[in-house]
């Protein structure tokens, strides 16, 4: 491992931490509005399928998948990491952010309800400072 790899591993592992806490706010927001529809949910493996299954969840899967690269990425150590990756990762969360990609347009409104939740807001500032770092 290169003294630029090791960087930029460091830098992209703090991104992937900050956003697993982003997305488990997310998590507990869309099970929140889960339970408040259908009652408690039965414990971790009836949230696992839910998560999987159930549609009031799908909205969660762009943020898992875009998560699930990284963590990929990052386990790949005979793979020298550069600033392409980083790159990379700032643009994947662009096009998520991004109003103007409608591919994601069910994600935007699933967390455009979740906004309003502090731990929500904490954790997305949290993952942003982070992102932005990554330039420094």
């Amino acid at each position: 491992m290169t003294p630029a790899d090791s960087a930029v591993r460091t830098r992209l592992d703090a991104l992937a931490k900050a956003l697993r806490h982003f997305h488990s706010a997310l998590l507990d927001f869309a099970k929140g509005e889960y339970e408040f529809l259908h009652g408690p949910v039965g414990g971790p493996f009836a949230l696992y399928s839910l998560v999987m299954n159930d549609p009031g969840f799908q909205w969660l899967r762009p943020l898992s998948g875009l998560m699930a690269t990284l963590d990929e990425v990052l386990d790949a150590k005979d793979t020298a990491l550069t600033d392409r990756n980083l790159s990379d990762v700032r643009q994947a969360l662009g096009l998520l952010f991004a109003e103007t990609d409608t591919r994601f347009a069910d994600f935007r409104a699933g967390y455009a309800r979740a906004k309003g939740d502090a731990r929500v807001r904490e954790t997305e500032a949290r993952w942003r400072e982070v992102l932005n770092s990554l330039e420094a």
